[in-house]
């Protein structure tokens, strides 16, 4: 007959339940994992799927879960998972304020539509590039980059008390600077290809007073909007791909690999 403890009922359930806390954290608010558009249910299962497939390789302290120690390690494993998704968010938050930057420019700054990524009104030009760089995301297979950044955090920070660190958490405050670098590297040619043009539009008015510049400047500034737009789309994928490399050195970095 196949007796059972309650330690061995302990450590069985910590051996899941820890590393569906982190993956699940990171789910929760991680570019397309963390997408309004994906049921909660979907998000569980696929953390629940990675964290049984992760929990044999993982290395796990001797704490009852329910103990105020090991109440400290599932805190922890928010805060890894958590800072983990929210540093990658943060470079689809930035293409996406890259875009907002470009239509102010052009002139489509009322143009609003909802993002179904967010749940709130962003720029219809914003919101396009956000889905553009959610579809190269997902084409350059950077949802597997991170969970098996996920997986490989495991090793090089292992689950107990210490977490992140202060340093560790000091770093993802500093990282929230990529949001205006990462936008002014995806809105600088189009901006000053625009600026360009309104500079031209000034001298046009001022050789022609009697020209009306808003009712002229206006069409014009859409239209060449548009153009730099389509042809600045193969320079929107090199500098997102080129932020994605950072974002994804930063996480292993945080993950202390």
């Amino acid at each position: 007959m196949i007796t059972l403890t309650s330690k061995e009922l302990d450590g069985w359930l910590a051996e899941l339940f820890w590393p569906f806390v982190r993956i699940g954290s990171c789910f929760m608010v991680a570019p397309a994992f963390g997408a309004v558009t994906v049921p909660v249910r979907v998000r569980v299962i696929l953390a629940g799927a990675v964290a049984l497939l992760v929990a044999p390789l993982v290395s796990i302290p001797d704490v009852t879960p329910l103990s105020a120690t090991g109440v400290i390690i599932t805190v922890q494993q928010v805060i890894i998972g958590a800072a983990l998704g929210f540093s990658l968010q943060i470079l689809f938050d930035a293409v996406s304020l890259g875009g907002e930057v470009l239509a102010n420019s052009m002139g489509l700054s009322l143009a609003f539509n909802l993002d179904p990524n967010n749940g709130a009104s962003t720029p219809a030009l914003g919101q396009l590039y956000s889905i553009l760089v959610t579809l190269i995301f997902l084409v350059l297979n950077g949802h597997l980059a991170l969970i098996r950044t996920l997986i490989d955090g495991f090793r090089t920070l292992p689950i107990g008390t210490s977490g992140l660190g202060p340093a560790g958490l000091w770093s993802v405050v500093t990282w929230g600077s990529q949001l205006f670098s990462g936008a002014l590297a995806v809105s600088l040619p189009a901006v000053t290809a625009l600026l360009i043009a309104n500079l031209a539009f000034g001298v046009v008015s001022r050789a022609a007073p009697t020209l009306n510049i808003f009712s002229v400047g206006l069409p014009v500034a859409l239209v060449f909007g548009f153009i730099v737009i389509i042809v600045g789309l193969p320079t929107l994928e090199t500098s997102f791909i080129r932020l994605l490399a950072v974002a994804l050195a930063f996480l292993r970095h945080l993950s202390g690999a």
